[in-house]
């Protein structure tokens, strides 16, 4: 579960916020996300206290903040389309650096990007304090159907026997003098890539057919 927790993006701590309750910060989470989408994009202050408020959480939880930016990479699709908003949307216009850009589109675009900043820290604030499994649990808690828990669970239970499996790939192709030097690396990585897809497939077949032998399914948990 080492594995998992690290792709996770867990941080072992002693922190209040690490010692809270998950099911309470699963909680607080969802509330914090449905408070910040209902709030008109006009609001600057309420996001300026939004904001101010995570960002006191994740340094009263000691997240560095080398770490909240690597795990913001998440947002950068929503960040090119807010880019985007402003050219592609309709109506009236106006005069920025001499662009052309919508005004509704400006207005979108910065709703957007400041609603997603706020729930994608706070969901750090979650996953860097929360180890993976306790969440599940808070989740099967919360009554969230059984099947999307259970497909969690395994998940983050095989996720540790992937990653060794890519390790064990990569110093396998170590060992023969690969080094990733360019494009002509990326055949080699996309085929270990498809490697280890396919033994992860089978593998998850192999654990299904033992579940389904010793009656998962039927009513009862294997």
């Amino acid at each position: 579960m080492q594995a998992a927790a690290t792709l996770w993006g867990h941080r072992p701590g002693d922190t209040w916020l690490h010692r809270a309750s998950p099911r309470a910060k699963l909680l607080a989470l969802i509330v914090f996300a449905v408070v910040v989408v209902a709030t008109p994009r006009e609001w600057f202050l309420a996001f300026a206290v939004y904001g101010a408020v995570i960002v006191a959480i994740l340094a009263m939880a000691r997240v560095p903040v080398t770490v909240v930016l690597k795990r913001m990479v998440i947002e950068v699709p929503f960040l090119v389309f807010a880019l985007l908003l402003p050219f592609i949307a309709e109506g009236p216009r106006v005069e920025i650096w001499g662009l052309s850009l919508s005004v509704a589109g400006l207005w979108g675009a910065w709703g957007l990007l400041v609603k997603a900043t706020l729930a994608v820290l706070a969901a750090v604030a979650l996953i860097s304090t929360t180890e993976p499994r306790r969440i599940v649990l808070a989740l099967e808690q919360l009554r969230l159907p059984r099947q999307l828990t259970s497909i969690m669970g395994f998940m983050l239970r095989y996720l540790d026997l992937i990653v060794d499996e890519g390790s064990r790939m990569r110093t396998a192709r170590a060992a023969r003098g690969f080094v990733a030097t360019g494009p002509r690396a990326w055949r080699i990585i996309a085929g270990g890539v498809g490697g280890l897809f396919v033994r992860a497939h089978g593998r998850g077949e192999r654990v299904h057919l033992a579940m389904l032998a010793r009656g998962y399914g039927e009513g009862y948990e294997a």
